[in-house]
C-alpha cells in the first residue's frame, strides 16, 4: 500500500448503503469471516476427495453472506440451527474453527466429540442448535425455542434457516401456524439456492415467492438479495427487530446459490457451466463486498490478497491441528444418549470393532 493510499484508507470513516453507516472494522470483519468460511469450506472439500471425511458433507462456498450477515444482524443471545448445510452458520457464530474442521473428520476434539459429523454442528455455549440432518427438522425445534423465549419473556429471538427444498414440508406449515397464533420472536430464514437437491425452484414449488409462504397464517415476508452482505445485515436486522417487539414470526427468503453440488457425491449435472459462471463472477458476496471496500479507500486489492494468503495458511494449519487429533474412544457411543443418564443402563460392552 502506497503512502497516499494508506492515507486515504485511514482518512475514509466507512461506507454507506442504503442509508446506513459500516465502519471500516465492521467491514473488514464480515469480509475476513466470509473469506475465512470460503477458504474453510475449499479445504473440507479437499480433505473429502482425500477419504480423510466420511459421510455426507455440504458445502456453502457461494451462499457466505447469509452466514455472515445474519450474524452481525443478530446478538449473541439469540438462537439460530439450521439444516445439515451448516458449516459456515457455525463459523460465523464464532465456533473454534479446529473443533469444526475435527468434527468433519471423525476426531475426539470435535465440537460434538467427533460423533456428529458434518450436519450436526452443535454449540450450546454459542446458542446454536444444528446442525440438523432431516430435511426441515430443525423448524418445529426453531418453534420450540420462540415458545421458551416468548414463555420466559426473555428477549431473545430464534432464527430458523431451511432451504428452498424444506420449506415445503408440511411441519413447515404447522409451525408457520402456531408462530403466527401465539406472535412467537422467530425469524424464518429461507436460504432459496435455486435447487432443492438436484430440482429446480420452479420444478419444486407452486409458488415461486417462498416470502409469501405464510400469507395464509398471517406471518409476513420480505426477500433480500442474499449474495449482497450489507442487505443481508440490513434487512436481517428490521426482521429481528420486528421478532423481538412482539410483532410475531416473520419469514424471509434470501436469494443466494451455491457454487458446489448439493453435497459432495452431486456433479451438479443439472445447471450449465454458464449458469454458474454468472454468479460466481457477477454477484460473488466476497468479491462484492471487496469492491465495495476499495471504491470507499478502505483497502486496496493488494490488502485482500495479503488477507487471502493469512487465511490460506491459518486454515491449513487447521486441518493439520485437526488431523493430528485423535478418534474418539468407542465407550463415547454411550455419552450423551440422555441428559440425565441411568448409571449402569448401559455399561460399554467392550471395544468396538
Amino acid at each position: 500500500m502506497s503512502a497516499k493510499q494508506s492515507k486515504t484508507a485511514k482518512a475514509a470513516p466507512g461506507l454507506s448503503h442504503e442509508g446506513r453507516e459500516y465502519s471500516a472494522k465492521t467491514l473488514h470483519e464480515m469480509h475476513d469471516s466470509m473469506l475465512f468460511i470460503r477458504r474453510f469450506e475449499e479445504k473440507a472439500g479437499q480433505l473429502y476427495g482425500l477419504k480423510k471425511i466420511g459421510g455426507f458433507c455440504h458445502l456453502c462456498n457461494g451462499q457466505e453472506a447469509v452466514c455472515v450477515g445474519v450474524q452481525h444482524a443478530a446478538q449473541a443471545t439469540d438462537y439460530m440451527m439450521t439444516g445439515y448445510r451448516d458449516h459456515g452458520h457455525i463459523l460465523a457464530r464464532g465456533a473454534d474453527p479446529t473443533a469444526i474442521m475435527a468434527e468433519l473428520l471423525g476426531r475426539a476434539g470435535g465440537i460434538v466429540k467427533g460423533k456428529g459429523g458434518s450436519m450436526h454442528m452443535f454449540d450450546s455455549k454459542l446458542n446454536f442448535a444444528g446442525g440438523n440432518g432431516i430435511v426441515g427438522e430443525q423448524v418445529p425445534i426453531g418453534l420450540g425455542f420462540g415458545f421458551a423465549s416468548w414463555y420466559r419473556d426473555d428477549g431473545r429471538v430464534t432464527l430458523c434457516f431451511m432451504g428452498d427444498g424444506a420449506i415445503n414440508q408440511g411441519a413447515v406449515y404447522e409451525s408457520l401456524n402456531m408462530a403466527s397464533l401465539w406472535k412467537l420472536p422467530v425469524v424464518f430464514v429461507v436460504e432459496n439456492n435455486q435447487y432443492a437437491m438436484g430440482t429446480s425452484i420452479g420444478r419444486a414449488s407452486a409458488e415461486t415467492s417462498l416470502f409469501k409462504r405464510g400469507i395464509s397464517f398471517k406471518v409476513p415476508g420480505m426477500h433480500i438479495d442474499g449474495m449482497d452482505v450489507l442487505a443481508v445485515e440490513q434487512k436481517m436486522s428490521e426482521a429481528i427487530e420486528h421478532a423481538r417487539s412482539g410483532q410475531g414470526p416473520i419469514i424471509v427468503e434470501v436469494m443466494t446459490y451455491r457454487y458446489r453440488g448439493h453435497s459432495m457425491s452431486d456433479p451438479a449435472t443439472y445447471r450449465s457451466r454458464e449458469e454458474v459462471d454468472e454468479w460466481r463472477t457477477g454477484r460473488d458476496p466476497i468479491a462484492r463486498l471487496q469492491v465495495q471496500m476499495i471504491d470507499a479507500g478502505l483497502a486496496t486489492e493488494d490488502d485482500f490478497k495479503q488477507k487471502d494468503r493469512e487465511i490460506k495458511k491459518e486454515v491449513g494449519e487447521i486441518a493439520k491441528a485437526a488431523e493430528a487429533m485423535p478418534e474418539p474412544d468407542g465407550a463415547e457411543m454411550w455419552t450423551d444418549v440422555y441428559s440425565d443418564p441411568i448409571e449402569g443402563a448401559y455399561p460399554y460392552p467392550g471395544k468396538v470393532g
